[in-house]
């Protein structure tokens, strides 16, 4: 006989989890899917940047109380996500990069981020010790953004699921989305075991196409590979994220837990599929542009690079809706931003799926758009 539960959620990164732990909070019995480890796909591969400085009302208010949730993680879960507001430094070179971080900054600031100003290079300079500030106009700097540890957090929730009634599947693929009528009835996996719920949730993240076209659904996600690396431990900086937008920039922070510095660059031209190889070239690049920003890290040596993915959508806008599969919904297409938003996103979409309602709670989120209208979460 196939096992039943009230929800089932195919992925096991921070969406999944996040999600899956505000549904069983509200009294569904969850069963979280995975088909590797928990954060085995983008989750587990990004940098752990946290930040609210994005550019329209919705994202900017999904942020506030992500940071919020981020912030009452440890007592809530009972687990120490190192969550640390180090914060984020956006750098200007230009006079052109200054204009649309005044312009952005007054946005943030009406929308409820009040700690976020703009700082002229030398304010830079003291914010950043050992910030190269040759060439470089101020930037626009918000303290309470900061950093967290993707597993820790993941792993939280998914410990917090069990604890509520739910059950985890590690190691499991879903090969199936069972129907009838219309309707979805549960999945199938590999092992030809079936699942039984009323309601299923494609989280897959990269994956979210090929889950959604098991189920007859068109999800306009697509892959793109990402590199990162990280550094040895050594003593704390008290170097916010430094983000530089220049063709030769890229972003990185120090983890205060353990000394280690971690980044990336976005690829130029960029690097579709679910490919995670890693290059010589990012290996040999992205330490000359840490060093281009802050030269004292020479010294530092590197331990490892990586690559992942983010899922990116035509219009750079998340999707969060109901599908024309009833019952089947899709969480997904996060941009890059998954970890950061998965908080607010997974309490946003447990609140949707329980209230019933039948559109979206962000239209801009909705899984059938006009992609070619939409402004993008930035």
């Amino acid at each position: 006989m196939p096992k039943s539960t009230d929800i089932i959620i195919i992925g096991g990164g921070i969406i999944g989890a996040a999600t899956g732990y505000y549904l069983s909070r509200a009294g569904y019995r969850v069963q979280l899917i995975e088909k590797g480890y928990l954060c085995a796909g983008s989750t587990g591969r990004c940098i752990g940047g946290i930040r609210q400085q994005f550019t329209s009302e919705g994202s900017i208010k999904l942020m506030l109380e992500s940071v919020r949730h981020f912030s009452d993680m440890k007592e809530e879960l009972g687990i120490d996500v190192h969550w640390h507001p180090g914060g984020y430094l956006f750098l200007a070179h230009s006079p052109e990069k200054q204009e649309a971080f005044l312009a952005n900054i007054a946005v943030q600031q009406g929308f409820g981020l009040k700690d976020v100003r703009w700082v002229d290079a030398y304010q830079a300079g003291q914010i950043a010790p050992g910030l190269n500030i040759d060439g470089l106009l101020g930037g626009s700097y918000c303290p309470s953004d900061g950093q967290a540890y993707p597993f820790a957090v993941v792993n939280g929730y998914a410990e917090k699921i069990k604890s509520l009634g739910g059950i985890v599947n590690t190691f499991t693929e879903v090969t199936a989305i069972l129907q009838s009528g219309g309707r979805v009835q549960g999945v199938k996996t590999v092992a030809g075991a079936e699942y039984q719920a009323d309601i299923v949730i494609n989280a897959a993240g990269p994956w979210a196409r090929e889950v959604g076209l098991m189920a007859g659904i068109e999800v306009p996600v697509e892959p793109e590979r990402h590199e990162a690396l990280i550094t040895e431990g050594v003593d704390y900086l008290n170097i916010p994220m430094l983000v530089d937008y220049r063709a030769d920039g890229g972003y990185f922070q120090q983890f205060r837990h353990n000394g280690q510095f971690i980044g990336c660059y976005s690829p130029i031209p960029n690097v579709p599929g679910h490919s995670t190889a890693s290059s010589y070239e990012f290996l040999q690049e992205m330490p000359k542009r840490m060093l281009k920003l802050v030269p004292a890290l020479g010294p530092v040596k590197v331990l490892r690079q990586w690559s992942g993915s983010y899922e990116n959508t035509p219009d750079g806008n998340p999707i969060l809706d109901r599908s024309p599969l009833d019952g089947f919904y899709v969480i997904a297409g996060m941009c890059g931003h998954g970890f950061m938003l998965g908080p607010a996103i997974g309490r946003m979409a447990a609140d949707f799926i329980k209230n019933g309602a039948k559109e979206p709670p962000v239209a801009e989120f909705a899984l059938e758009r006009d992609f070619s209208s939409q402004e993008a979460m930035k």
